[in-house]
């Protein structure tokens, strides 16, 4: 009994260390096991978290850039010349899902045209896979409400509220202020943030000349997506930093003024301070409506503005060439007094024509006028007259006074497409492979010949006469606030020509208008105590046979695009000058009969809108001297 009972004993503490021993065994595996993965939960909560916390919030969250708001540009009392409005539009981006399915998708519920897929199919290719596409732009509510009823079909699209350009003025100021539309292929190529949707750049104008100000900096949206990249909701939006705001020297009611009374014509009209050279109107009829860019111009719409004779896209004030005809009379008349070839009161005499070899320049009065002096040169407008004093002085001192009251030359103005025109020299010639002649400075005398000069240019130079100082013609007033120079007429240099011989130029305009015998009474104004000086001018674009002179010619008879420009040139108040004003008519015939009412009325608008200019002392017009 004793010996079983040991052996049982003894069994039983064999069997109990077998199984301490697998208990052992059994829990140092699971504490191995345990002791790793806390040793990766710890990597990857503690010491890569941050990483997968990324990662993580990479396939949740989409991030996008957007276009800011382009800066607003105003007129010089706060009035919108071009601003923003409220622009719905669909928005793809290709990283979140499959182009091609979400396209026909999208197609299904808004059409569209062939164009429109195939700039959506370039787009896609070229850009970056974060930046979204534009799909359609100009949602009605309609085409949003399927949009956002059959999301779910959708991945990747979202409606999304942009600002469009706007222009409160139309085509009033539409050469001016210009326009803006979608950057193009190569725009993108050399600057990838102009592919952001809605973005819109300067093409022309001062949205052009000012658009990297105007364009302000991108924002940011952050959109919550699901695996199917589906948008659940907006996280956080970045509106981005705003264009600046630009304000023009421009009078938009003054502008309008202007283009009343220019009305259908085909012309131009410029309005200048003549203090500091700030551009207060600059009109140019017809013209065109700058919104249409905004959205892509119709073939038939270009087509349509392309074949117009009368070329409503150009800025004829800026970028139209025209010959100055007799309002360059004055030029003429300065580079004769300061090469002394000519004084004040000597006198030339005119028999209706002027003798050159055997060719034979006509004045436009076929009976002549006479003996005159320089002040009835200008006043009668003698074609004779100019015609000797440009060939005394020379073509190369004419040319050289023209640069100096601004024609012919770069008046630097901020105006994208403005043109300097054409004065010409004997070098001009000779470079151009041919000698010049004295018949070629003879009619350089009248402002014909190869003189090309702009409305702008011609409101400039009036306006040095009448302030004396080299102004510069400027658009811009102020950027984000901040005044330009310009503003003052001491910013301006004194041209450096004798007071004596300005003071006979004016004279001289003074008479034109206000005198008995000058070519333009019809410019008289009738505001107590103000008077006008001004000066005509009719240029011919084609040449008059003698034939036709002998046999009663009439250009008034001739077809539309044949007839001479009506010029006129003019500046106001005559003893405290403020406003300069320039106006062409194509093919308007006759300065004093087409062009100088509309300057005379333009005058008065100026006037009459500025509470600044008080009434001038009366003039001696009984004594008829100025």
């Amino acid at each position: 009994m004793a010996r079983t009972g040991g052996e049982a004993k003894g069994g039983d503490a064999k069997g109990g260390g077998v199984f301490t021993r697998r208990a052992l065994l059994l829990g140092a595996g699971q504490l191995g096991i345990f002791g790793a993965l806390a040793a990766k939960l710890y990597r990857t909560q503690i010491i890569e978290g941050e990483r997968y916390a990324t990662l993580s919030d990479n396939n949740r969250i989409s991030e996008r850039l957007i276009a800011p708001p382009r800066g607003r540009i105003l007129d010089r009392s706060g009035v919108l010349l071009g601003g923003n409005r409220t622009n719905w539009r669909a928005l793809f981006t290709p990283g979140q899902a499959d182009a091609s399915a979400t396209l026909d998708a999208f197609a299904r519920l808004v059409p569209l045209a062939d164009a429109e897929r195939a700039r959506i199919d370039r787009e896609l290719r070229t850009r970056r896979r974060f930046v979204s596409v534009t799909l359609r732009e100009f949602l009605t509510w309609e085409e949003m409400a399927r949009i956002e009823v059959n999301a779910p079909d959708l991945p990747g699209v979202v409606v999304d509220v942009g600002t469009t350009r706007t222009y409160p003025k139309g085509p009033a100021l539409a050469h001016v202020v210009g326009y803006v539309a979608p950057p193009n292929d190569e725009d993108v190529a050399e600057e990838p943030s102009l592919g952001l949707p809605g973005l819109r750049i300067g093409r022309a104008g001062m949205e052009k000349a000012h658009d990297a100000r105007l364009r302000g900096l991108p924002g940011a949206v952050q959109m919550e997506v699901n695996a199917a990249g589906r948008i659940i909701r907006e996280l956080d939006r970045q509106e981005g930093m705003a264009g600046e705001d630009l304000e023009l020297t421009l009078d938009a009611g003054l502008q309008a003024s202007v283009l009343e009374r220019l009305g259908d014509e085909s012309a131009s009209a410029v309005v200048l301070d003549a203090r500091n050279g700030e551009v207060l109107a600059m009109t140019t009829t017809p013209s065109f409506d700058p919104t249409l860019f905004n959205s892509g111009v119709s073939q038939a719409q270009w087509v349509e503005w392309t074949r117009n004779r009368r070329t409503p896209l150009i800025n004829k004030a800026s970028a139209g060439l025209y010959p100055p005809g007799s309002t360059f009379k004055m030029v003429v008349a300065m580079a004769g007094l300061e090469a002394n070839v000519i004084g004040p009161k000597d006198r030339i005499t005119c028999p209706g024509f002027f003798d050159l070899g055997d060719t034979r320049f006509h004045c436009w009065s076929k009976h002549g006028h006479g003996a005159l002096d320089m002040r009835g040169g200008l006043k009668n407008s003698c074609d004779v007259f100019f015609y000797e004093v440009a060939r005394r002085a020379g073509i190369d001192r004419v040319a050289a006074m023209a640069n100096r009251f601004g024609i012919g030359v770069d008046l630097e103005i901020e105006l994208p497409g403005a043109r300097k025109g054409l004065m010409p020299t004997r070098a001009w010639r000779r470079a151009h492979g041919k000698a010049w002649n004295i018949g070629d400075t003879i009619s350089c005398g009248i402002g014909q010949g190869y003189i090309q000069t702009t409305p702008l240019a011609l409101a400039t130079y009036v306006a040095r006469i009448a302030s004396g100082r080299a102004l510069q013609p400027h658009l811009t007033r102020r950027v984000a606030g901040v005044m330009q120079r310009g503003a003052a007429p001491e910013d301006w240099p004194a041209l450096d020509l004798p007071e004596r011989g300005l003071h006979l130029l004016r004279e001289g305009m003074w008479a034109v208008v206000n005198e008995g015998g000058g070519t333009a009474p019809g410019a008289r104004i009738n505001l107590p105590g103000m008077q006008l000086a001004g000066k005509t001018g009719s240029s011919q674009v084609r040449r008059v046979s003698r034939n036709q002179r002998e046999h009663g010619f009439n250009s008034a008879k001739l077809a539309w695009e044949f007839r001479p420009h009506a010029l006129f040139v003019c500046y106001a108040p005559y003893d405290a000058p403020r406003y300069a004003v320039a106006v062409v008519v194509e093919h308007g015939n006759a300065g004093a009969a087409a062009a100088a009412p509309l300057g005379r009325d333009i005058m008065i608008a100026a006037l009459t809108r500025d509470p600044a200019v008080q009434p001038a002392p009366a003039q001696r017009v009984a004594e008829g001297r100025p």
